[in-house]
């Protein structure tokens, strides 16, 4: 169709010009930024876990400030309380009655640092927001804006003045990705770049919020055929029969993989989502949901490498949408994960 091929012309410009703007910020780390779009064009929300000091802050920062919207930024710590977040009624004396003072979640793109600093009961306050699009206090709901995005970063659970993220709060989050230390070549053009100035201050938005909602619609109407749709399906339902896990992924997470498997369709270009869609975002958008078993966790067994086995067991649909087969998205010369437009 060719209007959906002009969209995807658009949009595949538009997502080169946001990663390119955070690549000035996070060197070398092509992946994590091909994630963290994929997040965003899937209408979800996206946790970044590190150890200190690889860039999770500057990554959530960098996607934020590429785009022309409402930015908030909230600081977790273990005294921050749930109404420092969604907002709090205050009493005016002028008008005799109690009225809203929105919180920082009032935003288009709402970062939280370090989310597991604070306690499971300020965790909490982002639960409603983050799958309903809204907030409650004092009985009155209050809808938040579109689009809607939480960047979280958290430090890992061993490291000291964390609290455990709930599997609730966990759930909600639409993708997780470990930065990771840069390699010695991508750590050297980082110290050439950024010793001498801050990259964030030079940063201007290259999209805007109603670019984004286009964009967002057209990952909708990606096609994703019955045979996509019943292998996302038995995906999740194969990760709920495996013995090393307590807790398998929720029907949530299905909604989520087909959501990223559309948005990584259409950022390698394709009017339709194929297999390799499916495997590029099954890792991030499934393994931080599964609860592994204590002999699982004695085994040393991660929940990356139960997707990975879950992926080689379940049955390959043999053709995609259209009679097109999967294929890989092609990286461009400059080594970015961008395709080309195929199968019109």
């Amino acid at each position: 169709m060719p209007e959906q091929s002009s969209t995807l012309g658009r949009l595949h410009d538009t997502v080169q010009r946001i990663a390119a703007n955070v690549e000035h910020v996070l060197v070398g780390k092509p992946e994590v930024v091909r994630i963290a779009l994929v997040t965003l064009l899937a209408e979800g929300h996206l946790l970044v876990e590190d150890v200190p000091g690889v860039g999770k802050t500057s990554l959530a920062k960098a996607l934020a400030r590429s785009i022309d919207c409402t930015v908030s930024r909230v600081q977790f710590t273990p005294d921050l309380l749930p109404s420092d977040i969604t907002g709090v009624s205050i009493f005016n004396r002028n008008t005799s009655d109690f009225e809203f003072r929105p919180g920082p979640v009032f935003a288009n793109i709402v970062v939280g640092d370090e989310i597991n600093r604070a306690s499971p009961k300020t965790q909490s306050a982002l639960l409603e927001c983050m799958e309903e699009h809204q907030v409650t206090v004092d009985g009155h709901t209050y809808p938040l804006g579109s689009p809607f995005m939480v960047i979280a970063t958290q430090n890992p659970i061993e490291m000291e003045g964390t609290y455990a993220l709930p599997e609730a709060q966990r759930d909600r989050f639409t993708c997780r990705v470990s930065i990771g230390y840069p390699d010695p070549q991508a750590e050297l053009a980082m110290v050439d770049e950024h010793a001498g100035r801050d990259p964030l201050a030079d940063l201007q938005p290259v999209s805007d919020a109603e670019q984004i909602k286009q964009l967002v619609a057209t990952v909708r109407g990606v096609h994703l055929s019955p045979e996509i749709k019943r292998y996302a399906v038995e995906l999740v339902s194969a990760t709920r029969r495996l013995p090393e896990l307590r807790l398998g992924a929720s029907p949530r997470s299905t909604l989520h993989l087909v959501r990223a498997a559309r948005a990584q369709a259409a950022l390698a270009g394709r009017e339709f989502v194929v297999p390799d869609d499916v495997h590029a975002v099954a890792v991030p958008v499934l393994a931080h949901r599964l609860v592994l078993t204590a002999e699982a966790l004695a085994a040393r067994r991660s929940p990356a490498d139960l997707i990975r086995s879950v992926l080689q067991r379940v049955v390959i649909p043999h053709g995609g949408a259209n009679g097109q087969q999967a294929s890989q998205p092609m990286a461009t010369p400059n080594g970015r994960w961008f395709g080309t437009r195929q199968g019109r």
